[in-house]
């Protein structure tokens, strides 16, 4: 579990009660253009289940983001495992509330997840390919490009980057 705070933000485990939460966000169709469609009321509570299984499964997944000023939960950063060719990755990933956009959070959020990961883990950050506001929060988190791969979604092939960071402490040689 997650035991860290920033300076506006901390983070928790979701529960089930935090599903209306959840709908704010994953039922808004500019929120989850890189999914290419809102999610539905099953897709949400498939989503939650998913963290929730994440957990259990390998002590993280994608945990609340609760704003210090409101005590409301504005969103989600974590991480979560991913297929990267032939090896699973760790995927810092990240989805606000279309209201706390612009705000700095999705780069404070991701900054505190990477150091938590880079301390615990290796992750990385896979982001669609027209998603330029991820993968701006990625550069300013000081990752770069590694490699760019498809995935698959309803469908439909769509390419993205896979981003990730070099440990500034271990010299290349």
């Amino acid at each position: 579990m997650i035991e860290t705070t920033t300076e506006c933000l901390s983070f928790r485990e979701l529960t089930q009660a935090d599903l209306p939460a959840l709908k704010l966000i994953l039922q808004d169709e500019a929120t989850m253009f890189a999914y290419e469609h809102a999610f539905s009321d099953e897709e949400v509570q498939a989503w939650l289940d998913k963290q929730l299984g994440n957990y259990a499964q390998f002590g993280y997944g994608l945990w609340a983001v609760i704003s210090k000023e409101s005590g409301e939960l504005i969103g989600q950063c974590g991480l979560t495992p991913q297929q990267v060719r032939d090896q699973t990755v760790l995927e810092i990933g990240y989805l606000f509330r279309r209201d706390c956009w612009h705000q700095g959070h999705a780069t404070e959020a991701a900054r505190a997840v990477k150091q938590y990961a880079f301390d615990q883990l290796k992750a990385y950050s896979i982001i669609r390919d027209n998603n330029l506001a991820s993968m701006n929060v990625a550069i300013r988190n000081g990752m770069q490009v590694l490699d760019r791969i498809e995935k698959h979604y309803y469908g439909m092939t769509m390419p993205h980057y896979v981003f990730g960071m070099v440990n500034p402490q271990i010299k290349e040689s």
